[in-house]
């Protein structure tokens, strides 16, 4: 490929910034007041600090907290991101990926040089591979930790990502939709033909991962949807109905807009004791190394959370043209800090089949920083609970996902507990779905 000499030397100095030390749990932007500081004036080139994709050399693996054992479930998959566990303990996997660019499409990344040299550098974090459009099951017979078991599902969709079985009709968040399928219990392929139950916003997909989860009754279901540009850089009209929860009635597909201004929601969860909706949100990039804080927060319904014109409750976002007060004034800060650049992506509450202090809390699978000078994410963290709301910092759960060069052996994305109350953790660099349970 030949490249004009300006782009050759951007791309070298976006890609001379790998290679940096470990990650390291923040120590600033975490809690439910943290501080904010002042923030860096934006840059033609950003910051750009990912670590390259490697894969996981032979014999190492990731590991867990004391008292936890660590086992593949299964690997050689296909960029698996998100899990579901079914109730007779089968386990669905996602292999997905960003749809193809429409014809047309406005480059998600940015306009022009920027947004070229910015596509090189994501695809060395190893975001570049082509959609499975799958769903893989996986079955543990014998409980030894290992899936006998790997078979496709469900094949021809469109980059699925959030799952959710509703008695015997399986929901599916497509990028651009929810469908459903009939399921019985023990089946381990559908071939019948999905029924669409309502459209999600799609179109340039700079978020294109869509989560869905259904209420305790089964009425509803609630769908994530992430940003089109980091702050409205495509103007707000490719923003409509994004940022965004939609509470989506399961029988007729109507929906409405539960809650906005979240950037890019992903991972979602109902609370054990307060049965309130919680979700793990991806914020802004591009104001420095400790802003914006990524966070953990209850979902309100009816409630703004800033995007794109302020953060964390308040703070105006100067970048972003025309200003609009009004809806500055209505932004309501999130609940708990988890750092800045962590991004968050899979969320999943304990229960009782965890052991002491991880009895009660939240898992979250941090993707891993690339706006950040040193690294940060890149592991499962654990938030602990009490009375509802986080009562304590991040604790590292699941480490060990970087080399000692700063290369990527895994990247976190989806977590899930199992039919056995261990915690399942999705890998799209690495391929596997990593098991952590109690014991050993």
């Amino acid at each position: 490929m030949n490249l004009h000499p300006l782009r050759a030397t951007c791309i070298a100095v976006l890609c001379a910034a790998f290679g940096a030390a470990l990650a390291q749990l923040p120590t600033s932007g975490v809690g439910p007041n943290p501080a904010m500081p002042a923030p860096e004036h934006p840059r033609f080139i950003p910051t750009v600090n990912i670590a390259p994709a490697q894969g996981w050399p032979q014999g190492v693996m990731p590991g867990a907290a004391v008292g936890f054992t660590v086992t593949a479930l299964a690997t050689d998959l296909d960029h698996p991101r998100w899990i579901y566990t079914l109730p007779n303990g089968d386990v669905l996997v996602a292999e997905s990926n960003k749809p193809a660019p429409q014809e047309g499409a406005t480059n998600v990344h940015g306009q022009g040089l920027r947004g070229f040299a910015m596509g090189i550098v994501m695809k060395r974090a190893g975001a570049g591979v082509p959609s499975a459009n799958r769903i893989t099951l996986l079955r543990d017979a014998n409980g030894d930790g290992v899936a006998e078991m790997k078979t496709v599902f469900m094949s021809g969709l469109t980059s699925p990502f959030g799952m959710a079985l509703v008695g015997n009709e399986l929901f599916i968040a497509n990028a651009d939709a929810i469908i459903k399928v009939p399921y019985q219990a023990g089946q381990t392929s559908i071939t019948a033909t999905p029924v669409k139950v309502t459209d999600l916003p799609s179109g340039a997909n700079h978020h294109w991962t869509k989560n869905i989860i259904a209420s305790a009754d089964g009425s509803k279901l609630y769908a994530s949807v992430g940003s089109n540009s980091n702050i409205g850089d495509n103007g707000m009209a490719a923003e409509e109905g994004r940022a965004a929860i939609w509470e989506v009635d399961r029988a007729t597909g109507n929906k409405r807009l539960f809650a906005s201004g979240l950037r890019n929601p992903n991972g979602m969860g109902w609370e054990p004791q307060s049965k309130a909706l919680w979700t793990v949100v991806n914020e802004r990039d591009e104001l420095g190394n400790d802003l914006v804080p990524d966070y953990l927060t209850s979902v309100k319904d009816g409630a703004f959370y800033g995007w794109p014109w302020s953060y964390w409750g308040q703070n105006v976002d100067s970048r972003v043209t025309p200003p609009n007060p009004a809806m500055v004034a209505k932004a309501i800060a999130p609940d708990y800090g988890l750092g800045s650049h962590v991004a968050p992506l899979g969320l999943a509450f304990s229960d009782s089949r965890m052991p002491g202090s991880y009895a009660n809390g939240a898992f979250i699978g941090q993707h891993g920083s690339w706006n950040r000078k040193e690294l940060s994410g890149y592991n499962v963290v654990f938030v602990p609970f009490m009375g509802g709301k986080p009562s304590g910092p991040p604790q590292e759960f699941l480490s060990g996902f970087l080399s000692k060069e700063g290369k990527a052996y895994g990247r976190p994305v989806g977590v899930a507990l199992d039919g056995k109350g261990a915690l399942l953790v999705a890998d799209d660099v690495g391929n596997v779905i990593w098991r952590v349970a109690p014991g050993g």
